[in-house]
Order: C-alpha cells, then sequence, then structure tokens
C-alpha cells in the first residue's frame, strides 16, 4: 500500500477530491488510484499546453497580421526564436518567443489578417509531451466567435434582413438598387465580417443581377425573387435617394473598393487626432543654400556621398539644441523636454508613411546621419523596422523637395510638438542681383507648448547654419 502512495503522491495534488480516498478501505484506494492517476494524465495534457497570443508589438497595435512563420508543428523551441513575423500598423515585425518547448498547434496560418491581439495564433508543449495530440485550451475569444458565429444561423425576421449582419452604407444602398434581399447570401470580406461594396458588385456579377428603377417598384406588391429588367420587385428596406449617374456602378465594372491596411487605418486616425485636438500654428522661412550645396559636392568629391536631407537634418539637430523648447513632447497638460535630439524622417511606403528616427541626431557627423538615414529608409520599405527605431522621436522631418514641391504645410505628429515641412530649392536673384538657390521651410507647431518667439527663434537658428554650413562641422 505504501508503494501505492509512493506510486502518484506527488502529483495528487493536481486534482481535488485526493483526501475522500482516504476514507475508502485499501482496496478502494489503489482502485480510485489508477483512476485518479489516468485522469491526472488526461488533464496534464490541457495543462502543458502553453498557447501563443498575438503578441502587442507597437503602442497602437490593436490587430496584426501573420506574415510567416518561421518554425512549423513539432519544431522545438528554445527561448529567443525567431517564431514569425507579424505586420503591425507600422511594419512587418519578428516576433520572438521567450518560451522553451515545442510549437505543436498554428492556429493562424500564413496571411491571416485583422487577428486581434491576445487571440491565440499557436499552441505549445514541453518537451516530451504529445505534441501531435495536444489540446487547445478555451479562450473568452473562441467561446465569443462560436456565440457570434452562431447567431446568422437562426432564420432573420420578416422586414429585418440586415438586423444581425454588419455592411457599409454604400454596400446597403446597392442592396436596395439590385433587390438583394438576403445580405447572408453576399460573402463579407471587410474587417470584421462587414458586406462592403465591392463583395456586392462581385454578387451582383456572378448572379448577373439588373439595377431596378426604385421608383416603379415602390408602386409594385414586394416579390421574393431575383430582380429582372421586365418584373422588378420591391427592396425589403424603403427606398432612399438615388445615386447620381456620376458615380453609379454597373454590374460590368465602375469604381472599386480597396481594403485599407492596418497602418493605413492608423495613419488616417493619429492624423485626425492630431489635426482636430492640437492648435496648430505656422511660421515659414527662406534660407539661401549655396554654401550647403557646394559643402555637398566637397563631400561627394571625396568619396563620401551626402544629401540635401542630411544637411537639414543635421541643421535641424543644431537648432534644436539651441531651441530646446521645440525639442519637447505634450503630455496631458505638461511640456516635457526631451534629453536627446531625436528626429523622425518620413519615408514613403507602398503601405503609407511611416517616420524612423535617426537617434542622437545632433550629435552624428553628416557621414553618419547619411548611412543611418539610407539604412532606415530600406528596411521601412522592406517593412523590416524593428519597434525602437520608428517608436519615439522628439522632432520630425518631411522632405517633399524630390517631388517638386515648392511649400506645404505638415500635421504634427504627436506627442511631438512640431514637424518641419520642406520644399525643393528654387533658383531666385539675390539682394546683388545674383541667382542664388533658395530653400522654403514650413514648421507646425503646437502652439500649446511653443510661442511664436519660440518658434522663429528656431528657424533662424537653422536658416543661419544652412546658410553657413561650416557651424556643422564644429
Amino acid at each position: 500500500m505504501a508503494s501505492a502512495f509512493g506510486h502518484f503522491g506527488r502529483r495528487s495534488i493536481q486534482f481535488t477530491g485526493f483526501r475522500r480516498i482516504l476514507h475508502y478501505d485499501p482496496c478502494n484506494i489503489v482502485q480510485r488510484s489508477t483512476s485518479e492517476i489516468r485522469s491526472f494524465h488526461l488533464n496534464r495534457n490541457v495543462d502543458a499546453s502553453i498557447p501563443v497570443a498575438m503578441p502587442a508589438l507597437s503602442p497602437t497595435m490593436t490587430e496584426g497580421t501573420i506574415v510567416k512563420w518561421h518554425k512549423k508543428e513539432g519544431d522545438p523551441i528554445s527561448p529567443g526564436d525567431m517564431l514569425c513575423d507579424i505586420q503591425t500598423d507600422k511594419a512587418v515585425i519578428t516576433f520572438d518567443i521567450e518560451e522553451e518547448g515545442i510549437l505543436a498547434k498554428i492556429l493562424k496560418a500564413e496571411n491571416s489578417k485583422n487577428v486581434k491581439i491576445g487571440s491565440m495564433i499557436a499552441v505549445m508543449v514541453e518537451e516530451g509531451e504529445d505534441w501531435q495530440n495536444a489540446e487547445i485550451p478555451e479562450s473568452s475569444e473562441s467561446s465569443s466567435e462560436a456565440s457570434t458565429s452562431s447567431e446568422p444561423s437562426s432564420a432573420p425576421s420578416a422586414g429585418e434582413p440586415t438586423a444581425r449582419i454588419r455592411m457599409s452604407p454604400a454596400a446597403r444602398k446597392m442592396m436596395e438598387e439590385y433587390n438583394i434581399s438576403s445580405p447572408q447570401t453576399v460573402p463579407a470580406t471587410g474587417p470584421h465580417g462587414m458586406v462592403n461594396k465591392g463583395d456586392v458588385l462581385k454578387y451582383i456579377q456572378t448572379q448577373h443581377l439588373t439595377k431596378i428603377d426604385l421608383r416603379k417598384a415602390a408602386q409594385v406588391p414586394p416579390s421574393p425573387q431575383k430582380s429582372t429588367p421586365t418584373t422588378p420587385s420591391t427592396p425589403t428596406s424603403s427606398p432612399v435617394t438615388r445615386v447620381p449617374p456620376s458615380i453609379t456602378v454597373s454590374p460590368e465594372g465602375g469604381y472599386q473598393d480597396i481594403e485599407t491596411t492596418n497602418m493605413r487605418r492608423v495613419i488616417a486616425k493619429r492624423l485626425t487626432e492630431s489635426k482636430t485636438m492640437i492648435p496648430h500654428s505656422y511660421v515659414s522661412i527662406e534660407c539661401k543654400v549655396d554654401a550647403a550645396m557646394k559643402l555637398r559636392k566637397k563631400f561627394i568629391a571625396s568619396g563620401t556621398k551626402i544629401s540635401m536631407n542630411d544637411i537639414i537634418v543635421k541643421a535641424a539637430g543644431y537648432s534644436l539644441q539651441r531651441v530646446q523648447k521645440v525639442n519637447s513632447h505634450w503630455s496631458g497638460d505638461s511640456i516635457q523636454i526631451q534629453p536627446t535630439v531625436d528626429i523622425s524622417v518620413a519615408v514613403a511606403t507602398d503601405s503609407g508613411l511611416i517616420t524612423p528616427i535617426v537617434r542622437n541626431a545632433a550629435e552624428l557627423s553628416l557621414s553618419q546621419i547619411s548611412s543611418t538615414t539610407k539604412a532606415l529608409a530600406v528596411k521601412a520599405r522592406d517593412g523590416k523596422l524593428q519597434p525602437q527605431e520608428f517608436q519615439g522621436g522628439s522632432f520630425t522631418i518631411s522632405n517633399l523637395g524630390m517631388f517638386g514641391i515648392g511649400e506645404f504645410s505638415a500635421i504634427i505628429n504627436p506627442p511631438q510638438t512640431a514637424v518641419l515641412a520642406v520644399g525643393t530649392s528654387v533658383l531666385k536673384p539675390s539682394a546683388e542681383g545674383k541667382p542664388c538657390s533658395y530653400l522654403t521651410v514650413k514648421m507646425s507647431y503646437d502652439s500649446r507648448a511653443i510661442d511664436e518667439t519660440e518658434a522663429s527663434q528656431f528657424l533662424e537658428k537653422f536658416q543661419q547654419v544652412m546658410e553657413n554650413p561650416s557651424l556643422l562641422m564644429v
């Protein structure tokens, strides 16, 4: 009997009811112990499963896309291993796992979109466990999805065909115009199962539906049949104003819905908040940049390629050191002067605009700034920026000079308090009548944190160093 206790005594604390066994006779103890041990092993498979959740890889990330799995089911995993690549709202970031074990099941395949933070993407087990039969732990998300998915199975009540289906206003209008009375029949590809305009258009084309005249249909009794050119039927919803002919969509073609990326949605949200919540003020200045152009040519002749943008970044860093109020964040009701000059440089990518950061820009040489910005731009366009390479920053520069833009206004990137918009250089006659190259820069600043005097002082320093770039060499 002692051997029976010695066999499972250490594991018995993992399940309830063991103390009740001690009240039975020895035969029952041994008999019950076998079932309890068997029950323990079954439960252990569940307990040994390690859920892997979608991580939050940026402060503004709410969901992500699984781009690529670096491990496959059955592969051993060690802390620090690359598990998968995840596209966030900013970039494609590699998810490094900190657990140790075996990847048992991949729950979200590659190209899985709109995976919310905290939802399970995989399951691991400890080494030595049967990974092929690993149990998938239940989560609150799975139960909520199950309840949501079960709702459409019940037949919708008459007069409420769209009560349980999410759809865009444009999709709803098109369904009325083509007399689609059952939105459940339209495959939804929008975010969170929403039926968008493109889904309806594709359904119209596959079903060869014809647009009805809502004014005539209002005089005809309702019919559940599909609309035809000769026998139009009334839509289930009340008629609305018709789309003007200039934007009417025909089944043969027309405008197209383009689903926005996570990055584009976050950009739209942040820019809207910035423009509506931050009191933008503007100040601009012209800089004569002939000396800066000569300096650039000297660097190139010596074998070091630098751009005008590199000189602008260095000049901005020089000016931010001297007018520190501009190198700040707005936090609640206070101004936080940043200890280092970290300049965000706007880079256009296929997914949207991203601002990788040149850290300690004021302390770097022109050649160091050049190599840093080039490397960051390549990583940004390839979607390989790490979070620390684009999160933060104390000041932003947006340069559209390469597109021939003479002057423009930029929107502040919160929590920063200023952004510098740089145009292209143009030839103008100087005071002496000699043609010179002039560059116009306009600074947008948060008037809660920076006043007109400080903004003017910053641009004065910037103009001074752009027109006398030898100051940058000191």
